[in-house]
């Protein structure tokens, strides 16, 4: 069973591209995921089971390594919250996204990196412990920072509720987070065993929603992706060289359905340039 993981794990990029051509050619096989059971959101569901999986692996002496190692924090913030939101800005404005993927985009850059950072930082050789501290402390601001930035991006543009989206961030990223936390502090043997099992539950879940969010905008992606696709790629690698946004496109832009879209491709193509990095870097450099 563990071996059946590690192979998701390991070969994770791969399974999100099956999980893409499978939705593209039966978009309703998904469709469950943008759904709703018993007044409970699907998605954000998915999304909370990343982020308690996330929290799992956290530990306390992660958030003290801001005290450590505050000019490679403070780096790394500057990049997430000021770098990445002004350049999805731009890029959009650059090739006159419509107002959907406009706030697509933006979210992509306003939203704090994941767990999949932390995975491409352990197989480049990295620097996990900095990686892991910069992802806990980017998350953990994130409700703050995601909202205002949002606002003073796109707010004069689009409307919505600031507090509301902060009130979704608490709800979907920050509590299942301290609930992973406490869990991984009450009992650290049994999330230390849970660790072979966590990333590839974390991989499917993330192609679920992946596929979701494609198969419902099917026809949205074929008709404009590739324009969609050039600023994204444009975007993970300028951002390279300079230093969950489906869930709250999908909350707070309902009306807006393609800015679920940038966030899913996006998924999709940083998992898999990340990958072919990891490996350029851990055999090469």
């Amino acid at each position: 069973m563990k071996r059946i993981f590690k192979f998701i794990e390991k070969y994770y990029f791969i399974i999100v591209l099956l999980a893409v051509v499978i939705s593209l050619i039966y978009p309703n096989s998904f469709k469950w995921v943008l759904s709703e059971y018993n007044g409970i959101n699907i998605l954000n569901l998915l999304l909370s089971i990343i982020l308690f999986t996330m929290g799992t692996t956290l530990k306390v002496d992660d958030f003290a390594n801001v005290f450590k190692k505050p000019k490679e924090i403070s780096v790394g913030l500057l990049a997430q919250y000021l770098i990445m939101p002004v350049l999805a800005f731009l890029l959009a404005r650059l090739f006159c996204l419509n107002e959907a993927l406009t706030v697509g985009i933006v979210l992509v850059g306003t939203v704090p990196g994941g767990t999949a950072s932390d995975v491409i930082t352990f197989l480049s050789k990295g620097d996990v412990a900095l990686s892991v501290s910069l992802t806990a402390v980017s998350t953990v601001v994130s409700p703050i920072l995601t909202p205002i930035i949002t606002l003073l991006l796109i707010g004069n543009q689009i409307h919505f509720n600031p507090v509301d989206m902060f009130v979704s961030i608490l709800e979907i990223v920050i509590i299942p987070i301290i609930i992973g936390l406490a869990l991984n502090y009450k009992f650290p043997k049994f999330c230390d065993e849970l660790k072979d099992y966590l990333p590839a539950i974390s991989s499917i879940v993330i192609c679920l929603i992946v596929a979701g969010v494609i198969g419902a905008n099917k026809q949205a992606i074929l008709t404009s992706s590739a324009i969609i696709m050039v600023v994204i790629v444009l975007q993970y690698f300028i951002a390279m060289l300079l230093g969950v946004g489906v869930g709250l496109a999908k909350s707070h832009f309902p009306n807006l359905t393609q800015a679920t879209v940038p966030g899913a491709l996006y998924s999709v193509w940083q998992n898999l340039a990340g990958s072919i990095l990891a490996y350029v870097f851990r055999r090469f450099v």
